[in-house]
This record gives structure tokens, C-alpha cells and sequence, in this order.
């Protein structure tokens, strides 16, 4: 095929914009670029459809037609944003002075070390070190990040697992963006890496007792599932690693672990309705025991803790419950489960630790994650909240056998996030950190939690937060944000990020719309598959709310959503363009009937039982009637600020790509578009902890401006 040059890229508006409906731009003005458009069909067992973007798919990444495109793009984002660059370095100088350069996490004890990881002032990346036997004890360091991060453009250590021994420490980096690990192993007495290499491995490591095997999951380098559990030994080539789990189902993933209480391993391999979990001794790594078979819409996690299992599920129970069994009767099955919790219709159970003689629970009630301690005397105790709208979460219990100690953090949308430990047998409460926001005083901001009704009757919870002072009479300027997949759910937290725009008067929605788990798991039932348009309907109808209740004003609503959240934005652009005057959309998971007819693409045969599978025809019908790329249409749209990365793993760059360059054909208003495409990064953008503030704050000023929100 021709190569499409640079300059045939940049196309005179007047030629082309004013032939497809398009108005011109302003004379002078930067010219957005426009893909060619060539013949191609995506074969499906429902139907064939025309797909004249298709070509800017290529794997390698190396297509210079391809590339020069996207080049055309970043060049014509950069043109368009250059006037407010001055507003971008404001905001993300606010966002940066809200965080402690210096910071630390709290150290936990495991093993007879205290780990923690700190921050020198300035620095992307954290030094990771232990204390020997007591917290104050001289620092040992683990891994200096910085240094491992120079020369990379992209850096991500996502995993370290110590030895039983104390000895050595496994780790898994990534220095591209794919998410396609390198393990490697650290001898912490030398400092030195041993020669075992790992490639292709997912960031997922568990050492066995004998301190000399580690088992990892290994990736297949194109589909980028984990699919297999291997042993590796150390010395050995990891050609001749052991397999000892192979997962032939394409639907489920993997990912191993060690039990509480650090007697067992498990292999745990899930799909979005599905689980099934084998454990073994860590002492005997490779003789795996089943636990439970799996079952279609039969779900579990087991862990152990002294003699017995505890085992959450929704065997019987829709929200999840906490069973338990003892290990004599473990070869039972199922058929020795007995409740420790009730079913509940209002309370769902998201997470638990064992500890000796009590069960902390992660719940959700009302919209809120919160915290209760179960004994084994039945007695059961919450941990109380003073906000409406508010999350807690189990924080890092590295020894809860040893220890009566809970630890958790707790967090709102105007309180920092502030890590507490909880005596089970007291009730005693301890601080042990609230998180450093510089220039920031909770006083001078308020959070609300109301009810949006959704057009089918049902009640949507909305968290929202803004500055004191900030009028409700229809006139201020509205930021909604929301996911909505997965069962995900969205939960309300400080970020410095967000404290720029409430201190420009703009009010901040989290808007939690059925399909994530706010609200149990019938809000995830109602938010997937043939349910999916609720998840899309809700926040129409949650911003329609707000404007109703004048916390906004009409015409001066932004949205912004990211990856399946970025779907969200896709879809609502194509059926409520008006309500909104600008949107942002980061790697979007836009062109979905035809990634979910791909089995080759990353995640797509794990999400079957999420969107569904095209190859039914009333999945792909359906699909195909919501995707936001098969539904761009001759209409005016909200100006729109949208991201990827080129080598996202997640989703494919390829995706935003193709929808914008539709947008760019069919669109028939003269509000910008901007395409930014991170070429040396992946699904979660640049790595170090200050490069995200400056993507978000280019974002951010495009928001500003067109909201029209004093700069």
C-alpha cells in the first residue's frame, strides 16, 4: 500500500473537514490531521462490517505509515495545547506542592525485619529497604529504584518476595510498558543478582520453604496470559523449569499465593463467574490439592490460619459469606463448609484476613467499604466512620498470626488517607500515619453523598466533594468521574491532583453506577452483559441529577473515565453529547465488538462472561449497538481530550486510534479534539510517581478552558 507521508497527514481543512461535514477552523488555526481510509472487512459468525481504520492495527508497532500518523496527531495536540501550556505547568506545580517529596510508607514487620520504602525529594521511584529486628535499626537497602530506573523510559519493579530464609529476594520489573516481566533474584547478603532470568512471567512469585525453589506464572508472550505455574530452581536453566499447573481454559486467569498463616501455597485460577482454587504444603510445593471443583456461577477464595480453612463464596449467598472447615475435613468438599457469616441482601463481603482467634472483613454497606472483626466467639464489631461517603480497606498484615493487631486505612474525599491498627480484644485505636497533603486543610472543603435516580427508578450513590464557598445555584462548573466494570468499584480518597480544580470553584462528582460492586454484587448483575447500558444511562442520569439539584450548571459539565471507563465516555458521547461540554477519555476500550472477536488480543477471552461472547448473536448484537466505535454518528460532539499509550497491554492503542480518526470523519461541530499518544508508555501511562500529575495536568487545562473556569 502507499505510505501516507507527514504532509499528507495534515490535510487543508478546507479540502477535506468542509466535504465531510465538518466546520472549518479558525484561520490560522492548527489543522487536525485525517487517517486514510482503506477497504476492510471483520469477519464474525453474525455478519461481516466495513472497517476502513482497521490498518492502523500492527502488532510490531513498526508500521511507518502508522507511526507517522500518530506522529501527526501528538504534533497537532501539541499546536493546539500550546497556548495553554502556562495553565499546565500552574496546575501541576499546585498538584506537586500537595505532595511530600520526601515520604515513606510505614514499615510492617514480617520475618523478623521491618520493611519499608521511602522517597528522597524529587525522585520517580522509591528506595526499597529492612530493618533488622526493630524499626529503628539500621537500614538495609533492597532495591534503590532510582538508580534500577536510569536509561529506561519506562520502569515498574511490581513485585519482591523475600526467602524464607531472609536471604534472597525475588523481583519482576518491567522496562516497556507491556506488562511482560523479568524475573530476576537478588542475593541480599552480596548485593549481587544471581545469573537466573526469567522472561515472559507475570509479576506473581512465591518462594517454597527450602528457600531454593520459587514458583512463577508464566506468560504466553502473545496473548500475554499467565497460564501456566512453573518451579524454578535455583542454578537451573529456566528451560528446564517445572510445570506445575497448566490452565487449558482461555476464560480464566491465574495468580498463586501464600496462605495467612505461611504453612500453604495456592494456585487460584478465576474468570469473571468462576473459580477454582489448589493448595499445597510449603514444604511440599508441587503435591497441589484441589480444594473445591469448579462450577459456573460458583465463586471462593480459601485461606488458612492454624487448623482450619476459611473460604469466601456465594454458595448460597449472592453478596458473599465467610465459611470454614476444619483441615481433618478438608477432603469433604463443600459438604463440610459451615456459615461463619450470614447470607446478606445489603452487605457485601469484599475481602478478609485470618488472624489466631478473629476474622477481620472487608465489606461494603450503603455505597461505603468499611471494616468488622468477627471472633470465634461470634461476637462481631464494626469499625466506626464520622462521614458520609467514605472507604476502608485491610492494610498490609504481614504476621496475622502473631498479632491481635488489625491495620487498615481510611480515606474520603476530604480526608487523607490515614493508616489506623485496631486491638481485635481491646477495641484500642492507634494512628500510625496520616498521609502528608502540604497546603491542604480538610476544613476548607465538603463532601456530600446523595441519591441520583436513575431513569428505571433505581438509586445511584454519588459522592461529591468541593470548596467551601462554592455556590449551589446552577452556575458552577462540574467534573464527573466514574469506571463502572468489572465489578470495580470506585471508592473516595484525596488526590492532589483533583484539589486545583476545587480551588477554582469546580465541584467533583464520583459518580458509582451499576456495574461496579458499590452496592453489592446485583449492582455489578445489573451493569454487564445484556445489562451493560445502565452502567452508560446512570451517569447520563446522574449528571442530569446534579444539574437538576443546581450543583452545576448546564453547558459546564465535564466527564472523564479511563480504559473500560473510557468505554463509559464512548458511549455516553454517542447517546448524550449535549449534556456535557468536554470529556475525557484515557485509553479507552472503544472498539469493542471487534477486540472481543479476537481471541489473540490481550484479555480478550477472560472477558467473555463481561461483555459477552460475538460469536452468540445476541451478545454481539447487542455489543454492536452500544460500541462507541460502530456508533460514532453525523452529530455534534462535546470537545474531547483523549490518551493512550503505544504499547498498552490492556488496550490496544490502535483502539483510540481508529475511534478518533471516526470522530475526526464524522463529527459535525468545530470543538477540538486532541489525541495524545504516549509513544514509550503503556496502560497506566508513564511510570514515576510525578509523571502522572503532568499528563493529568495537560488534560486538566484543556478541561479548564473549556469549561470556562478562570485560569
Amino acid at each position: 500500500m502507499k505510505k501516507l507521508l507527514l504532509a499528507g497527514v495534515l490535510l487543508s481543512v478546507s479540502a477535506v473537514a468542509l466535504a465531510q461535514g465538518n466546520r472549518p477552523a479558525a484561520a490560522g488555526a492548527p489543522q487536525p490531521p485525517r487517517a486514510a481510509k482503506k477497504p476492510h472487512t471483520v469477519p464474525s459468525p453474525n455478519g461481516a462490517r466495513e472497517d476502513a481504520y482497521y490498518w492502523l492495527r500492527d502488532d510490531t508497532r513498526k508500521n511507518p505509515e502508522m507511526l507517522a500518523y500518530l506522529k501527526a496527531e501528538n504534533d497537532y495536540a501539541d499546536a493546539l495545547l500550546a497556548p495553554l501550556k502556562p495553565l499546565e505547568d500552574r496546575l501541576y506545580a499546585e498538584a506537586v506542592s500537595h505532595i511530600k517529596q520526601d515520604d515513606s510508607s510505614v514499615p510492617y514487620r514480617r520475618n523478623g525485619y521491618w520493611y519499608q520504602s521511602r522517597y528522597a525529594a524529587g525522585a520517580n521511584y522509591p528506595i526499597m529497604e529492612r530493618r533488622k529486628g526493630s524499626a529503628d535499626a539500621p537500614a538495609e537497602l533492597l532495591f534503590d529504584q532510582p538508580a534500577m530506573a536510569k536509561g529506561h523510559n519506562f520502569f515498574a519493579l511490581s513485585d519482591m518476595e523475600i526467602s524464607p530464609d531472609n536471604r534472597l529476594a525475588a523481583f519482576a520489573t518491567d522496562t516497556v510498558g507491556r506488562r511482560q516481566y523479568v524475573v530476576r533474584i537478588k542475593d541480599l547478603a552480596t548485593g549481587q543478582l544471581l545469573p537466573d532470568t526469567i522472561t515472559d512471567a507475570e509479576p506473581n512469585l512465591v518462594w517454597a520453604d527450602d528457600n531454593r525453589t520459587l514458583m512463577y506464572i508464566a506468560k504466553d508472550p502473545t496473548t500475554l496470559r499467565g497460564y501456566k505455574v512453573m518451579a524454578h530452581v535455583l542454578g537451573t536453566a529456566p528451560a528446564t523449569d517445572r510445570v506445575l499447573y497448566e490452565e487449558k481454559d482461555d476464560t480464566f486467569q491465574m495468580s498463586i499465593n501464600r496462605t495467612s498463616d505461611d504453612r500453604f501455597w495456592c494456585v487460584r485460577v478465576e474468570s469473571t463467574v468462576s473459580d477454582e482454587q489448589r493448595c499445597a504444603p510449603l514444604a511440599t510445593p508441587a503435591a497441589l490439592t484441589l480444594f473445591a471443583p469448579r462450577a459456573r456461577d460458583f465463586r471462593y477464595q480459601a485461606d488458612h490460619m492454624g487448623t482450619r480453612w476459611i473460604v469466601k463464596t456465594n454458595r448460597d449467598a449472592k453478596n458473599y459469606k465467610l465459611v470454614t472447615l476444619a483441615d481433618a475435613d478438608a477432603a469433604k468438599g463443600v459438604a463440610a463448609w459451615r456459615d461463619l457469616t450470614p447470607a446478606s441482601d445489603t452487605v457485601f463481603i469484599e475481602d478478609f484476613t485470618p488472624f489466631a482467634g478473629f476474622v477481620a472483613i472487608d465489606q461494603r454497606e450503603g455505597g461505603n467499604r468499611m471494616i468488622r472483626l468477627l471472633g470465634d466467639d461470634g461476637r462481631s464489631t464494626p469499625v466506626k466512620a464520622d462521614e458520609p461517603a467514605y472507604q476502608m480497606s485491610l492494610s498490609i498484615n504481614a504476621e496475622p498470626a502473631k498479632t491481635d493487631w488489625v491495620r487498615y486505612s481510611y480515606a474520603s474525599l476530604v480526608t487523607p488517607t490515614t493508616t489506623y491498627e485496631v486491638n481485635a480484644r481491646t477495641g484500642e485505636r492507634r494512628t500510625l500515619k496520616v498521609a502528608p497533603v502540604p497546603g491542604y486543610d480538610p476544613a476548607n472543603y465538603v463532601t456530600e453523598r446523595v441519591w441520583a435516580p436513575a431513569r428505571d427508578g433505581t438509586k445511584v450513590p454519588v459522592s461529591i466533594v468541593y470548596r467551601k464557598g462554592t455556590k449551589r445555584d446552577g452556575t458552577a462548573p462540574l467534573f464527573q468521574y466514574a469506571y463502572g466494570s468489572y465489578g470495580i468499584s470506585t471508592d473516595p480518597a484525596v488526590d492532589p491532583a483533583r484539589l486545583p480544580l476545587l480551588d477554582r470553584g469546580v465541584v467533583y462528582a464520583l459518580a458509582h453506577i451499576r456495574g461496579g460492586q458499590e452496592m453489592g454484587r446485583g449492582w455489578y448483575d445489573d451493569g454487564h452483559l445484556l445489562n451493560k447500558k445502565n452502567t452508560f444511562t446512570d451517569f447520563v442520569d446522574v449528571t442530569r441529577y446534579l444539574v437538576a439539584q443546581k450543583y452545576a450548571a448546564p453547558g459546564r459539565v465535564a466527564a472523564m473515565g479511563g480504559s473500560a471507563g473510557g468505554l463509559l465516555m464512548g458511549a455516553v458521547a454517542n447517546i448524550a453529547p449535549k449534556d456535557y461540554a468536554v470529556m475525557v477519555a484515557q485509553v479507552p476500550f472503544v472498539d469493542v465488538v471487534t477486540t472481543m472477536l479476537d481471541a489473540s488480543i490481550p484479555l480478550t477471552t477472560f472477558e467473555y462472561d463481561e461483555w459477552g461472547n460475538p460469536a452468540q448473536k445476541a451478545y454481539y448484537d447487542y455489543m454492536l449497538s452500544y460500541s462507541p466505535y460502530d456508533n460514532v454518528t453525523r452529530q455534534g460532539y462535546p470537545a474531547m481530550y483523549v490518551g493512550t499509550g503505544l504499547w498498552d497491554s490492556q488496550v490496544q492503542y490502535y483502539e483510540p486510534a481508529k475511534w478518533v480518526a471516526r470522530l475526526r470523519e464524522m463529527k459535525t461541530d468545530s470543538n477540538p479534539l486532541v489525541f495524545r499518544v504516549n509513544m514509550e508508555a503503556g496502560h497506566g501511562g508513564k511510570s514515576g510517581r510525578f509523571e502522572r500529575y503532568r499528563q493529568n495536568a495537560e488534560a486538566q487545562a484543556f478541561v479548564l478552558q473549556q469549561l470556562k473556569v478562570a485560569q
